[in-house]
């Protein structure tokens, strides 16, 4: 089936005149048609634009111009990345009436350059605050292999939409698994880069603040060969985010394709100290690391010392304020309301609340945190562990504590400004999908995506 297709193969058909980019987009834009109202993941389709670029994409290839990369692939975005002409809400109520972006994001730009289409934009939670997909605008987005389940927040429309179908890649934003817990919970591929990898320029909540360390804009796709081709596109130095750091990716050594797995070391475990990964989780991350095997130099079942310690410094880093902050900016444009999960998010952020006294010991305990990981990581060139303790959960239950507390599997990685790859490696007894995380040492994403393309 063509959507089952990855975004670089849909391009070679369009340059290889299998298909043109105006059907292309017309089986997506179908494809949505017919899954968004049992999904919700969809908040706005970009149809007329969508097909008008299509049409002048045709119009390219036949006049003879070289295509670009991705010429004529469609791709999504989530409502927190500004498309130019469209209202980003960031799903709460106080953005709902804001003005049509003048620009778009840097990065959906970038994907624009190599000639991809933007096609839809996404759901999300409430100013992106949960591990579930719902906000008082749009509703609530289902995951696509059991409606009565979460596709997981805060990039689940993106994942719910291209696991089932309606676009071959997008854009998310991660600041404590944000990307990876949807990859997971929908069976797709994502990485968060390197903090400072990529741009953020024309994201909502803009960046700036104590929590700029902590997150990252990244890539989602149905297929890790996506986000290998999409990381050399969207980096590069931004002159709207100066914390952009233009480190080098596109050498042959940090290609993925190129990157032989024979001199890799690797780490893994399935209990970082917090809540333990369940049965399923548990032996479908170690069937994939026992696939791995043959094909590296080491395995060694072990985890960083401190580990235990990335919810409570995740959730200190966030709330020092006990969440003032966060009310204070809903105040300020005008979300008068919020979603229950919002509100159930910044009510766990209370118990962390200090004084410039007690910040400043959150931050030694950070660089601390940091010290120690990047000690064991000197070892190892990857860790592998769950995404989350559980597959995908049911609806209104993130905020229940085992749960949320299984969720700091990524949040290590936020904490640590490592890059962090998720890609399907198993089922649950219940059909649900389970992937597998896979970290490496900072700027080498391209580690990451060489075992996630292995295992998958």
């Amino acid at each position: 089936m063509l959507l089952h297709y990855s975004g670089t193969c849909q391009a070679r058909m369009i340059r290889d005149s299998e298909i043109s980019a105006t059907e292309l987009v017309e089986h997506h834009l179908a494809r949505i048609d017919e899954i968004n109202p049992s999904i919700n993941a969809v908040v706005e389709v970009l149809r007329e634009s969508a097909l008008l670029e299509a049409r002048a994409v045709d119009g390219r290839r036949a006049s003879g111009e070289p295509l670009r990369p991705f010429e004529g692939v469609p791709f999504s975005i989530k409502d927190s990345i500004e498309v130019e002409g469209t209202v980003c809400s960031a799903g709460t109520l106080g953005f709902r009436g804001a003005p049509p972006a003048t620009q778009d994001a840097t990065l959906v730009a970038r994907l624009r350059a190599a000639g991809a289409i933007p096609l839809s934009r996404t759901n999300l939670p409430d100013l992106l605050f949960a591990f579930e997909t719902d906000n008082l605008i749009y509703g609530r987005t289902n995951n696509p292999y059991d409606a009565s389940r979460t596709c997981g927040g805060s990039s689940g429309g993106e994942a719910a939409l291209i696991a089932a179908g309606g676009s071959p890649f997008g854009l998310g934003s991660d600041a404590a698994g944000s990307v990876r817990l949807p990859a997971h919970y929908c069976g797709i591929a994502a990485i968060k880069p390197t903090s400072g990898r990529l741009s953020r320029a024309g994201h909502i909540p803009r960046p700036g603040g104590w929590l700029e360390m902590v997150w990252q804009i990244g890539p989602m796709a149905r297929h890790v060969e996506d986000l290998c081709a999409m990381m050399p596109i969207l980096l590069g130095r931004d002159r709207r985010d100066r914390t952009v750091i233009p480190m080098p990716y596109s050498t042959p050594a940090h290609d993925p394709a190129e990157l032989s797995l024979r001199g890799l070391r690797i780490a893994f475990f399935t209990d970082n100290g917090i809540v333990p990964a369940d049965a399923d989780t548990d032996a479908a991350i170690r069937r994939a690391v026992m696939k791995l095997v043959p094909e590296v130099m080491s395995v060694e079942e072990c985890r960083p010392e401190g580990i235990e310690e990335s919810y409570d410094l995740e959730m200190k880093m966030i709330g020092p304020d006990g969440g003032d902050s966060l009310r204070r900016y809903l105040c300020e444009i005008g979300s008068v309301r919020t979603h229950p999960l919002l509100d159930g998010w910044i009510e766990k952020l209370e118990r962390y609340r200090t004084g410039i006294d007690g910040f400043a010991k959150y931050w030694a305990s950070l660089d601390h945190f940091r010290d120690r990981m990047s000690a064991f990581f000197e070892g190892f060139d990857a860790i592998l562990s769950p995404v989350a303790a559980h597959p995908a959960v049911p609806h209104g239950t993130s905020l229940e504590d085992n749960i949320f507390r299984g969720f700091s599997y990524t949040m290590t990685h936020n904490l640590t400004g490592w890059p962090a790859a998720v890609v399907r490696c198993g089922t649950s007894r219940d059909g649900l999908p389970i992937g597998i995380q896979i970290a490496a040492h900072p700027w080498r994403e391209d580690v990451a995506l060489a075992l996630a393309k292995a295992i998958e």
